[in-house]
C-alpha cells in the first residue's frame, strides 16, 4: 500500500515540514550548430587584408544554400558579399554538421553563422573602441570598417590581426535590428548559377585532375547475386585498359579514357556469370506484403478529451509505392590514394559521416580519409552519391597514385540507389453534428527512411566484397523529426486522436532517405482525409481546416494561399484542390491551392494554376524560398502522377526513363505563384521539403472535384484515373 501524505494531514498531526531547494536557471544554449562547434573561428575568419572566410559543414545541393549563407554573414558583418569566401563541407576545413538533410541547413548552419558573424562584429567593435578610447556602443560598422563618431575609421583586417577569434561563442549575440537589414530579406542572384548556365566547371562530374583515369563497375545484377566466373584475359588487352579489379563479387575496370572504360565494362559484364535467387516479393501485392511483415509498434501520440457525439464516421487507406530519387545526372566521384591517405571529391550530403564509412570500408583510420564536397548535378536525399564514392576509393586503392573518376551509368543509378520506402496509412475519423472532428485514429506502416552510411557495412559495395563488414539493423528515426511517422501527428486541434507507427524492420528492397521522408505520404493521407471529412460535414475545405486550427501562423498561411488563389470566389472551370502542412510540425508552413483538368478518354491529369503560401520565418533570399517551393511542387507532382519503382522476383526492372517515367516539361503546371509571409527577426524555418506533401493532397483533392473520383493510391496515373472514372 502506498501512503498519500497531504499538507492538511501533516498539519493536523502537528508535524512540521521544511523543504529546502534552489532553482538554477538553465544556462541558455548556443544557437544552431554553435552548440556542437562553439569556436568563432571555426565559422568566421578575417584576414589582414580584410577579406572574410565563412565556413559551413552543410553542402550546396542546388537549393541555393551558399547564396543565403553569404547574405547572412554579409548582413551581420557589414561586409560586401563579394569580399567573403564561403567554404562548404570539407572534413579538413569545416565544422562537422552531419548531413545536409531534413531542411535543417538554415536552422542549424544559417543560425550558427548569423550569430557567429554578429559576435565577431561585436568583438571587432570592442577592439576598435579600445583603439579609439571610446565606448563601443558609439561605433558603427560599414563596408568592413568600424567608424567612430568623430570620423575616424579602422578596417576589420587591422583589428583582426590583434584579435583572438579562437574563443567560444556565447548564447546571446548582438544581432542587428531586422528593420535595418539591407541584404537579408531581399533577392540576391545565386552565386552557383553563372557557371552552371555557361557550362563552367560546376559539378563533380566536371572535375578533371592531372593523370586521372576512368573506371566503371560491373554491378551485381540483383540483390545478393554471386559472381561465379569470368574471363578477364580479352578485357585486359582492350585498348586503354589499365586494370581489372575484383574482390569477391565486386568487379570493376580502369582505363585511360572514359569511353574505353565503358566498352571494357560492357565486355566484362557480358563475360561474367552470376548466381541469382528470386529474393524479391510480388510487386502486385507489395502493400499487403508490407502490412503482413513483423512490425515494431511505436505510439506517436494519444490525445483524450471530452467531445461531441459522433454522427458520421469515415475510414480510408492511402499508399505510395517505392519511389526513386531519379537524379538527372548519374552519381560520380573522384578519389586518389597517395602515401596512405585517400582524398575523395564527392557530392555526398554528409562528408563527415561518409569519411567514417569509407575509412571503415578501407580499414583505414578516419584521419587518413579526406572528403571534399563538390556539387553533384542534383539530388535531395540519399541517392548514389555515397556509394559511388565507395567505388572510387576501392578502385583508387587498387591503382594508387592516380585520381580515379567513377561515373555511374543510368542503369547503375536506377537499379542500385536506395529508394524511398513504400508506405501505407489507414485513418478513421468522426465528426459531430456541428461539423467538428471528434475522433481521429491514424496508423502508418513503413520501413526506415535512413540508411545513410556512417559505417562501411551500409555501403553498397559491402554486399559484394569477400570480407564483408557487419550491417546494423534498420532503426526508426525518433520524433519529432521522425521517419515513416514524420508528419503523422496532425497539426490540427483534435480532442481525441491516436497515432501509431508500425515500423517494419524487414526491407524487401534497398531503401533510405528520399526528400521529405514519410511526410509526403502522411500529409497526402491527412490532407486528403480532411477533404473527405469536410465533404461529410458539408463544409468548405479551407474553412474546415481553419476551424480545426489554433496555430495563428498556420491560419495566416492558409488564408493567404486561399486569398491569392481566389478560393472564396467559388469553383471556376477545372477542378480545384487545397492542402496544407507544417513540415515536421516544427519547420516551414506551406499551403497550396491548384487547379487541374482531366481528359476522360485517357485519364490524363493536366495541371493548371498553382498558388502556394509559405512561412519560413525570417526570409533571407526570397527568390531562394520561391525556387525551393516551386521545385517541391514539380517534384511532388511527378511522384504523385507518374513515378513507381517496378521489379520482378529477381531484379529491379525500372532501369531507364522509359521504365521509370517522370514529369516532363509539357506536363508542368501552367503557372506557379509563391507568396511568402514575412516574419522579420523570427528563427529560420527549413523550407526545402515543405511543399511535397501539400502538393500531392491538393492534386488528389482537385481530382475529386474535377472528376468525382477519390484516388488514394499513389501514383494517380492516367490508367488509374481512367479506371476510376469508368469511361
Amino acid at each position: 500500500m502506498t501512503a498519500v501524505l497531504s499538507r492538511r494531514t501533516l498539519l493536523a498531526a502537528g508535524g512540521g515540514l521544511v523543504v529546502a531547494f534552489s532553482l538554477h536557471a538553465q544556462e541558455p544554449k548556443r544557437p544552431g550548430s554553435l552548440k556542437e562547434t562553439p569556436s568563432l573561428d571555426a565559422w568566421i575568419r578575417v584576414a589582414p587584408d580584410g577579406r572574410v572566410t565563412v565556413f559551413t559543414g552543410k553542402a550546396e545541393l542546388g537549393q541555393g544554400l551558399t547564396t543565403a549563407l553569404l547574405q547572412i554573414a554579409a548582413e551581420q558583418l557589414d561586409v560586401a558579399p563579394n569580399r567573403i569566401e564561403l567554404i562548404t563541407a570539407d572534413t579538413m576545413r569545416t565544422p562537422n554538421e552531419g548531413f545536409t538533410a531534413g531542411s535543417h541547413s538554415m536552422q542549424d548552419s544559417g543560425t550558427a553563422i548569423l550569430n557567429a558573424a554578429a559576435q565577431v562584429r561585436g568583438l571587432l567593435c570592442d577592439a576598435a573602441a579600445a583603439e579609439f578610447g571610446v565606448a563601443a556602443d558609439t561605433l558603427t560598422t560599414a563596408d568592413g570598417l568600424v567608424h567612430a563618431a568623430d570620423g575616424r575609421a579602422i578596417g576589420y583586417g587591422e583589428l583582426a590581426a590583434k584579435l583572438n577569434l579562437h574563443v567560444d561563442a556565447t548564447a546571446n549575440s548582438p544581432l542587428k535590428d531586422p528593420a535595418a537589414y539591407r541584404l537579408m530579406g531581399t533577392p540576391m542572384q545565386r552565386i552557383d548559377i553563372p557557371a552552371k548556365l555557361t557550362g563552367g566547371a560546376s559539378y563533380v562530374q566536371d572535375l578533371r585532375l592531372p593523370g586521372m583515369l576512368h573506371a566503371r563497375v560491373v554491378r551485381q545484377p540483383s540483390y545478393g547475386a554471386t559472381l561465379l566466373d569470368f574471363d578477364t584475359g580479352p578485357i585486359e588487352h582492350m585498348p586503354g585498359v589499365v586494370k581489372v579489379v575484383r574482390d569477391g563479387s565486386y568487379l570493376a575496370v580502369v582505363a585511360t579514357k572514359e569511353w574505353q572504360a565503358i566498352k571494357a565494362m560492357r565486355a566484362l559484364a557480358a563475360a561474367a556469370k552470376w548466381q541469382e535467387t528470386a529474393s524479391l516479393p510480388d510487386e502486385a501485392t507489395i502493400l499487403d506484403t508490407l502490412q503482413a511483415l513483423p512490425v515494431k509498434d511505436i505510439p506517436v501520440l494519444t490525445w483524450q478529451a471530452q467531445a461531441g457525439a459522433p454522427v458520421k464516421r469515415l475510414k480510408a487507406r492511402y499508399s505510395r509505392p517505392y519511389l526513386m530519387h531519379g537524379a538527372i545526372g548519374p552519381s560520380c566521384s573522384v578519389a586518389q590514394f597517395v602515401d596512405g591517405t585517400m582524398t575523395v571529391w564527392t557530392h555526398t550530403q554528409g562528408v563527415f559521416p561518409l569519411r567514417a564509412a569509407l575509412a571503415s570500408l578501407l580499414r583505414l583510420p578516419p584521419d587518413k580519409v579526406h572528403c571534399i564536397h563538390t556539387q553533384g548535378s542534383g539530388c535531395y536525399g540519399h541517392n548514389g552519391a555515397d556509394d559511388v564514392a565507395g567505388d572510387a576509393v576501392l578502385i583508387a586503392r587498387a591503382v594508387p597514385g592516380h585520381p580515379i573518376r567513377v561515373q555511374w551509368m543510368r542503369e547503375d543509378e536506377h537499379t542500385n540507389e536506395p529508394y524511398g520506402s513504400a508506405m501505407i496509412a489507414e485513418v478513421e475519423g468522426a465528426i459531430d453534428a456541428d461539423g467538428r472532428i471528434v475522433d481521429w485514429d491514424y496508423a502508418v506502416w513503413s520501413n526506415t527512411h535512413n540508411r545513410r552510411p556512417n559505417i562501411g557495412g551500409l555501403m553498397l559495395q559491402n554486399a559484394a566484397l569477400s570480407d564483408k563488414l557487419p550491417v546494423p539493423p534498420p532503426a526508426p528515426i525518433p520524433m519529432p523529426e521522425g521517419g515513416g511517422d514524420r508528419n503523422s501527428n496532425p497539426i490540427y486541434a483534435l480532442p481525441n486522436a491516436r497515432v501509431v507507427y508500425h515500423f517494419i524492420p524487414q526491407m524487401p528492397v534497398r531503401i533510405s532517405a528520399l526528400r521529405s521522408l514519410g511526410a509526403y505520404l502522411n500529409v497526402f493521407a491527412i490532407e486528403s482525409f480532411m477533404d473527405e471529412l469536410a465533404e461529410a460535414a458539408r463544409a468548405d475545405p479551407v474553412e474546415f481546416r481553419l476551424r480545426h486550427l489554433q496555430d495563428e501562423r498556420a491560419k495566416a498561411v492558409i488564408s493567404l494561399a486561399a486569398e491569392k488563389f481566389g478560393w472564396s470566389a467559388g469553383k471556376r472551370g477545372d477542378g480545384r484542390g487545397f492542402a496544407f502542412a507544417r513540415y515536421k510540425n516544427l519547420a516551414a508552413y506551406c499551403a497550396i491551392a491548384l487547379t487541374l483538368g482531366v481528359d476522360h478518354e485517357t485519364g490524363q491529369i493536366r495541371l493548371g494554376r498553382v498558388v502556394a503560401a509559405v512561412d519560413s520565418g525570417q526570409p533571407v533570399n526570397p527568390d531562394g524560398i520561391r525556387l525551393q517551393i516551386e521545385g517541391a511542387i514539380i517534384q511532388s507532382a511527378s511522384w504523385t502522377l507518374y513515378e513507381q519503382v517496378h521489379f520482378d522476383r529477381k531484379r529491379i526492372t525500372s532501369f531507364d526513363w522509359s521504365r521509370y517515367p517522370i514529369l516532363r516539361f509539357p506536363a508542368a503546371p501552367d503557372s506557379i505563384d509563391v507568396y511568402i509571409v514575412p516574419r522579420p527577426g523570427l528563427p529560420f524555418l527549413g523550407t526545402g521539403e515543405a511543399g511535397q506533401g501539400p502538393t500531392s493532397a491538393a492534386i488528389a483533392n482537385a481530382l475529386k472535384d474535377a472528376a468525382g473520383v477519390r484516388l488514394r493510391q499513389i501514383p494517380l496515373s492516367a490508367p488509374a484515373v481512367k479506371t476510376a472514372i469508368g469511361v
